[in-house]
């Protein structure tokens, strides 16, 4: 399968401790690691490791970063045709503090790609491709945005119109909160996570909030719950996919929704059910945490059957 994803790529700064600091406080981490991430980013690697064909639009500056940040893309193939440079703003980075409970803080900069150039957007290799896939981030704000709202436009005109998978984040809901609602509208799946789904429809309980997503006109959404797994959802059906453990340890948990995005997306281009694919995506999901950065952990389509079969 073909795919074309637009989303960032980032130099993530990861950082494992005891417990977060307090305002002044200077403690020391468990372990450190420089690693390239980015929802966009890890997306493709995930998709290109799966065996499909990426394409991924995003924009580094001209710096040292953007080679860290590129390292796992082009170590797995995913074609760097719609990448772009910026003369002007430096490679997006991110720094993650994370505690042995999962208690997580961020400080992110969107920076290059968030200059992404919708004027460079190629029709076709939209149209051609059996799926586009869109990271919540991009339709935060600047030509980043306008050129995701463009690529869902082709889609949506293709004369075989194109399957659209948008996928929120924390920061990108916090940011723009209930107005990216209107964006997200012409996904024909939408995932996300459950504070993520709170906050975008401004409900108290996931029940009134998927309610007020059809109502807007979305029809398909996986909510990630954690340790409980993920719910799927459509006007007529509501299901719970428990959680799937892996063999090794959860140390990290950095990438692991995007790594469920896009197994989400393999599974539903290759004819699963709602629920078969957001079991797939529980596994990725599940498996990407074993290890440290958000594209360290190699996930294949014989690593999730193995999981699976447990």
């Amino acid at each position: 399968m073909k795919f074309y994803v637009i989303g960032d790529v980032t130099v993530d700064h990861l950082y494992h401790l005891d417990h977060l600091p307090t305002p002044g406080a200077e403690i020391a981490p468990r372990r450190s690691t420089m690693q390239p991430g980015g929802a966009g980013g890890t997306i493709s690697v995930t998709l290109a490791r799966l065996g499909h064909t990426v394409t991924l639009a995003a924009r580094v500056g001209e710096d040292p970063f953007a080679q860290v940040a590129l390292a796992q893309v082009r170590e797995s193939g995913v074609s760097e045709s719609a990448i772009q440079t910026d003369p002007d703003h430096l490679t997006s980075t991110i720094t993650v503090m994370q505690t042995p409970d999962g208690e997580r803080a961020m400080i992110s900069d969107g920076a290059a790609n968030r200059q992404l150039d919708p004027a460079k957007l190629k029709k076709k290799d939209v149209e051609s491709a059996d799926a586009l896939i869109i990271s919540g981030y991009s339709l935060t704000e600047g030509p980043q945005r306008d050129y995701a709202l463009k690529a869902i436009e082709i889609a949506k005109a293709a004369k075989k119109p194109v399957p659209v998978f948008i996928d929120l984040g924390t920061g990108a809901v916090n940011k723009v909160g209930t107005k990216l609602l209107q964006d997200v509208i012409g996904a024909d799946y939408l995932t996300l996570n459950q504070h993520e789904l709170l906050a975008l429809t401004g409900s108290n309980s996931l029940s009134n909030a998927l309610t007020q997503l059809g109502e807007a006109g979305v029809q398909q959404v996986a909510v990630k719950v954690g340790k409980m797994g993920s719910v799927v959802w459509t006007p007529d059906d509501t299901e719970l996919v428990d959680s799937i453990r892996p063999e090794k340890p959860v140390i990290d948990s950095t990438g692991a929704g995007d790594t469920f995005t896009a197994a989400f997306a393999h599974a539903i281009l290759q004819g699963q059910t709602l629920a078969q694919a957001a079991r797939a995506a529980n596994a990725a999901g599940a498996l990407a945490s074993t290890a440290v950065g958000a594209q360290s952990q190699e996930i294949t389509t014989q690593d999730l059957e193995k999981v699976l079969k447990q």
